[in-house]
């Protein structure tokens, strides 16, 4: 075992290094800014390793964790799907949980070696890795993540009802991923009985809408219709790096949550409360009353000067984020130097040339179309130019 989980750690090593050779900025931290009274918090609930049917060692998870700058990290194996018994035999469910809290404790990671090579500063964020579990089973009960576990050990049971009141004896955060697998037309989402029957006893509190690379309008709409906390998640079976294409710009979705404080106790509580937005390829999803609030605080007026003629406004707009914003104009202004689409670099700035008209006060109002709030609509951002 030991030998199979260092050619683990090798091949990953070496391809980071060829990875840091070819870039060496190191950071790839996802970054978001926190909103009044409310710190933003990124993370991932769903995840495998080679101790249900992924394909690298719990520590991999913990080192990619590190360097996309999550803050909150939750280990959920298959309790059922264990293809790698044969290789890695285990009766204990909690074992990967354990496996990952250990390395990253002992901080012995080859991420942490790896800024030392480069001889560039690294202050990581602080990573909360939470227990969780799958309860997998066939359509129309699908696959569920319980997360904030004590012991999976008491959910591994045959009865899947079971399972779940094991869950909620734990006081678990309960989850409906990939909705869409088994149901029928293909990559639609109906709410099945069994899922109505959770839902009116309390026992499923969130959905995912976006799994890996999928995103459903579907389980938004049922988010929305039946009060349940949206959620994103990669599901990583194998490589971070490849199975989203970094190198290429590429991202892992995530769920990012808005909590009174960074722990354990107050995260699980703004689950609770439907406190999140999602980012998938490039896009953000959530709740109007908190994406909104985000945009607002992510793209900013950095500063303002008129032209040497007079008569246009250059109003200089930034974005504090790690996604490329696209807004549509819908003020009465019109742009000098742009057509109606503007687009802003994550973490960049760029300039809009407004015709004033002689107005003395410019309110720029537009449609940020990599965001939604309900299927197929977008939250407008409102901007007061004096």
């Amino acid at each position: 075992m030991k030998a199979l989980k260092n050619k683990f750690i090798i091949l990953f090593a070496c391809c980071s290094i060829f990875a840091q050779q070819a870039n060496p900025n190191l950071s790839r931290e996802i970054t978001f800014p926190n909103l009044d009274n409310y710190i933003t918090i990124i993370g991932d609930f769903h995840s495998h390793s080679v101790f249900s049917d992924g394909s690298v060692w719990p520590d991999i998870r913990i080192e990619e964790s590190i360097k996309d700058g999550l803050d909150i990290f939750a280990v959920t194996e298959h309790l059922e799907r264990q293809v790698n018994k044969n290789d890695i035999p285990h009766l204990d469910r909690n074992r990967s949980f354990d496996l990952a809290k250990e390395f990253y404790q002992k901080k012995d990671l080859s991420v942490f070696r790896m800024w030392e090579l480069y001889n560039q500063p690294f202050n990581p964020k602080e990573l909360i890795i939470i227990n969780g579990a799958e309860i997998s089973r066939e359509f129309p009960y699908g696959h569920n993540n319980a997360i904030f576990l004590k012991d999976a050990n008491e959910l591994n049971t045959p009865n899947i009802n079971d399972a779940f009141e094991a869950a909620m004896a734990q006081k678990a955060f309960i989850f409906w991923n990939h909705s869409w697998r088994g149901q029928k037309p293909s990559a639609t989402v109906s709410l099945t009985e069994f899922h109505k029957d959770l839902i009116s006893k309390g026992y499923l509190h969130g959905i995912e809408i976006v799994n890996k690379d999928n995103f459903s309008e579907d389980a938004l709409r049922i988010a929305l219709d039946y009060n349940l906390t949206i959620m994103a998640n990669s599901d990583i079976h194998g490589i971070i790096d490849w199975t989203y294409n970094l190198k290429e710009g590429g991202h892992r979705p995530v769920t990012i949550i808005f909590s009174k404080e960074k722990n354990e106790k107050s995260i699980k509580e703004a689950l609770f409360n439907r406190q999140t937005v999602v980012w998938h390829n490039n896009t953000l999803v959530g709740r109007n009353e908190w994406l909104l609030p985000l945009i607002e605080k992510t793209i900013l007026i950095d500063s303002i000067s008129l032209s040497e003629k007079g008569g246009v406004v250059n109003v200089f707009l930034s974005n504090n984020s790690d996604t490329k914003f696209i807004l549509k104009n819908i003020s009465k202004f019109d742009f000098f130097n742009d057509s109606n689409i503007v687009e802003i670099q994550p973490q960049g700035s760029t300039k809009v040339s407004v015709i004033s008209r002689g107005d003395e006060k410019i309110n720029l109002r537009f449609e940020v179309l990599n965001a939604i709030y309900a299927p197929r609509m977008h939250p407008v951002l409102e901007m007061k130019v004096r």
